[in-house]
């Protein structure tokens, strides 16, 4: 880390990516320079993704875990319900952390939890006018990010990013189906 050229002395400062693969290939000259070049830029574009998106929710009110419950609820489709279980599932979550989640979110009034009247013994999460107007609003604040994000690209580039990172991402999902979620072996 160096310090900041614009004389705030002690700043931390990320290096450049050319300087820290330079700074990789001196200390281990078997690394692949355009490879990690490719994973370090993914790295940081996906760290700096999740802050913009961290003060997008937070500006609505919401925290990144009721978002994904959120999303995962709309995806499902009207009358956007699931049981717990099944949310814990698609989120990676243990159960006991998804009931502290719905939990929270059930105060907040955005998702109802409750019995399913055809099987009593089942519990039902719903999203609530509330919880699906936070969810629109996050989607608006999102897809002006994700635009300004991309702004520099072209639609022809946008489209072959896309491609790549599908693909990369797919091969990735095919080696480490576990990776989607909570891995067991880092319990």
């Amino acid at each position: 880390m160096t310090s900041a050229s614009d004389g705030s002395a002690g700043t931390p400062q990320e290096l450049d990516l050319d300087e820290q693969i330079a700074i990789y290939q001196r200390e281990y000259p078997e690394v692949d320079p355009q490879v990690e070049k490719i994973v370090t830029a993914l790295g940081r574009l996906n760290r700096r993704m999740n802050v913009g998106y961290s003060r997008h929710l937070s500006a609505v009110g919401i925290t990144s875990a009721e978002w994904e419950v959120l999303k995962a609820l709309v995806v499902v489709g009207r009358p956007y319900r699931l049981g717990p279980g099944d949310l814990a599932k698609r989120l990676g979550l243990t159960p006991a952390a998804m009931t502290h989640r719905i939990d929270r979110m059930v105060s907040e009034g955005l998702v109802t939890r409750e019995r399913d009247e055809r099987n009593r013994v089942r519990v039902i999460v719903e999203l609530t006018d509330l919880g699906r107007s936070k969810w629109l609003e996050t989607m608006r604040m999102a897809s002006a990010f994700e635009a300004d994000l991309l702004q520099d690209l072209a639609p022809d580039e946008r489209n072959v990013l896309g491609d790549l990172l599908t693909r990369l991402l797919r091969r990735v999902e095919a080696d480490q189906p576990d990776a989607g979620g909570r891995l067991t072996d880092l319990d």
